[in-house]
C-alpha cells in the first residue's frame, strides 16, 4: 500500500488539511474510490475502513490485477463544520456551495487539445483522453481555495479510472445509485451483490456532481467526434448507501465485500468469489423522480418506510399542526420506489420529505436539489 497526501491550498494560520490517498497494487486498469464527500454522510467512510483492511488482505496475497485508489475521507472541510454539536457537512460553510456540485467540466478542454489526434484505436484514444486531462488539470492556475483545491485533487485521481464508486447515503433511505443509462447494464451486477432498490439515470442531471464530473466527458466526446472510436470508459456512479444513521458494522462488511466482488467481475481482483445474492433492481429514469413536500408546517409521521414500492395515491406520510388542528396527508403522485424520507419530523416550507423513483418523465432540466 502506498499513502499519498496532498496539503490543501489556503489552510488557515497554524492549521493544514490535507487529502490522504491509499492506492494498492498495480497494472493499467484501476479503480477509484472515494467516501463521504457530504461529509455528514458516514456510511461510506465506515465501509471504506473495511475496504482498506480488505485490500491491504488482497495486495498481500497477490490478489490485486490493477491498481485502486481509495480515499476514506473525501471531505476534511466538512468533517470539522460541527454547529452546536449538529454536523454541516454538505455546504461549505463559507461559500454555501454544495461540496459535490460545480467539479471540473473535461470534455471541452480535452476536445480542444485532441481534435486532430482522436482516431479509430479506441485503447490509444483513451489514453490520449485520460492523459489529457490530467494536464489539464494539473495546468490549470493555483486554486483559489480550500473546496476547489479538495475538488481539483480528488478528480485528478479519478479521472484516469476505469471505474468510480462515489460513496454517500441519503437521509433515512433504501441503498440506492445514480449512473449514466448507458452504463446501467453494466453496473446492475453491483446493485445486485449491494441490494441496491433502485437505479436512478439520467446523462446530465445538472450541476456537475462528481460522478458525472468523471464519465459524462467521454459521452460528450463520443459525440463530438463520431467519427473516433471513444468508448465510455470511465464507468462512474454515485451509491447512497443507506441513511445517515446507518454506520453498523455488519453492513458495513457486506457493503465492503459487496463491492469488492463487483471489482473482480470487473477484472481488478483475482481469486473466488461469490455471485450476487440479490436480483438486480429496476433502472428507473431520473426524470421519474418525485420529490413530495408538505402543503403546511407541522410534525410528520411517516406512513411508508424506504424501499417500499407504493402506488399513485397511497398515502406516504401525514402533518399535523397541533395549534389548528390542521392535519393533512400526502399521497404519491406516481408508482415507483419510496427510496428516501427526510430525518427530520418538522415540515418546512420548500424542503422535500420523501422521493420516489417512478418509471415515467415527471420533471426536466436540472434534477439535483442542493
Amino acid at each position: 500500500m502506498e499513502r499519498i497526501d496532498h496539503v490543501l491550498p489556503w489552510s488557515h494560520l497554524g492549521s493544514e488539511r490535507k487529502i490522504s490517498v491509499f492506492r494498492f497494487g498495480h497494472g493499467e486498469r484501476k479503480a477509484y474510490i472515494q467516501a463521504s464527500l457530504h461529509a455528514d454522510e458516514l456510511p461510506g467512510m465506515r465501509t471504506a475502513w473495511e475496504l482498506k483492511k480488505r485490500l491491504g488482505e488482497l495486495e498481500a496475497q497477490g490478489l490485486l490485477n490493477g491498481v485502486i485508489e481509495l480515499v476514506p475521507v473525501a471531505n476534511p472541510l466538512g468533517l470539522g463544520q460541527l454547529l452546536q454539536g449538529n454536523h454541516q457537512g454538505r455546504f461549505e460553510a463559507g461559500s454555501g456551495k454544495n461540496f459535490n456540485r460545480d467539479f471540473v467540466e473535461l470534455s471541452a478542454p480535452v476536445a480542444a487539445a485532441l481534435a486532430d489526434s482522436l482516431g479509430d484505436d479506441p485503447h490509444a484514444n483513451v489514453r490520449l483522453i485520460r492523459q489529457a486531462m490530467a494536464d489539464h488539470l494539473a495546468a490549470m492556475p493555483e486554486a483559489s481555495s480550500q473546496l476547489q483545491g479538495m475538488q481539483r485533487v480528488l478528480l485528478s485521481h479519478a479521472c484516469t479510472a476505469d471505474v468510480v464508486l462515489d460513496l454517500h447515503c441519503d437521509a433515512e433511505a433504501a441503498l440506492h445509485m445514480y449512473a449514466l443509462p448507458q452504463h446501467w447494464p453494466q453496473w446492475r451486477s453491483l446493485a445486485a451483490h449491494l441490494n441496491v432498490r433502485v437505479g436512478l439515470l439520467a446523462e446530465d442531471s445538472g450541476g456537475s456532481s462528481f460522478d458525472e464530473a468523471c464519465s459524462l466527458p467521454w459521452l460528450r466526446l463520443s459525440r463530438q467526434f463520431p467519427d473516433a472510436q471513444i468508448p465510455l470508459a470511465c464507468l462512474a456512479t454515485t451509491i447512497e448507501l443507506g441513511g445517515q444513521a446507518d454506520t453498523g458494522r455488519a453492513e458495513a462488511e457486506a457493503y465492503a465485500e459487496g463491492i469488492l466482488a463487483f471489482l473482480a467481475e470487473q477484472g481488478l481482483i483475482t481469486g473466488e468469489w461469490p455471485n450476487p445474492a440479490n436480483e438486480p433492481c429496476e433502472g428507473m429514469p431520473f426524470e421519474g423522480t418525485e420529490l413530495l413536500l408538505a402543503p403546511h408546517p407541522g410534525v410528520v409521521s411517516f406512513l411508508r418506510k424506504p424501499g417500499e414500492w407504493v402506488e399513485a395515491g397511497d398515502e406516504i406520510f401525514e402533518v399535523i399542526d397541533p395549534v389548528s388542528d390542521r392535519v393533512s396527508t400526502v399521497c404519491a403522485g406516481t408508482s415507483g420506489v419510496l427510496f428516501a424520507i427526510e430525518r427530520l419530523r418538522y415540515a418546512q416550507p420548500g424542503f422535500w420529505l420523501a422521493k420516489v423513483a417512478g418509471r415515467e418523465a415527471l420533471r426536466h432540466g436540472r434534477l439535483l436539489n442542493d
